[in-house]
């Protein structure tokens, strides 16, 4: 039997990447660490366009631990806590764990910055307005 699909449409050309991605994106539901995504509006005092920013809790790792970055249409967001010397621990309830956290961004979005403060790491993106791009096609006679 085939499966019906949203994107199954012979109107929906190209969108073959995206179905794709929309699948990966469901299957992964761990949710460590928390994250927030909030939708900032222009501050035109310090020249900053709306954006988005995503916030992670990554209490208990240092900028040393964290790694930022973007390949093709995803931000990736790592870390990687290591035990700097042998402790002797009574009780362990805080695990020195490591994480791989994957947003899917659209054409155009830009990451303009992170920041790590207080435990939290908050990382802003952009997406520039696109030039509106009208193209006559011409149509050839065949005969």
């Amino acid at each position: 039997m085939t499966r019906m699909t949203p994107f199954a449409s012979p109107l929906l050309l190209g969108f073959d990447a995206m179905e794709k991605t929309l699948e990966r994106l469901a299957k992964t539901n761990d949710g460590y660490p928390p994250y927030n995504i909030e939708r900032l509006r222009a501050d035109p005092k310090n020249g900053l366009p709306d954006r988005l920013r995503i916030t992670l809790a990554v209490a208990g790792f240092s900028e040393d631990d964290l790694e930022v970055l973007t390949e093709e249409n995803q931000l990736l967001i790592r870390g990687r806590q290591t035990d700097q010397e042998e402790r002797e621990y009574l009780h362990r309830g805080i695990a020195a764990r490591q994480f791989q956290r994957s947003f899917m961004l659209a054409d155009g979005m830009q990451v303009i910055g992170a920041v790590l403060k207080n435990g939290l790491l908050a990382i802003d993106l952009v997406r520039p307005e696109p030039d509106r791009l009208v193209r006559k096609i011409n149509i050839s006679v065949s005969e």
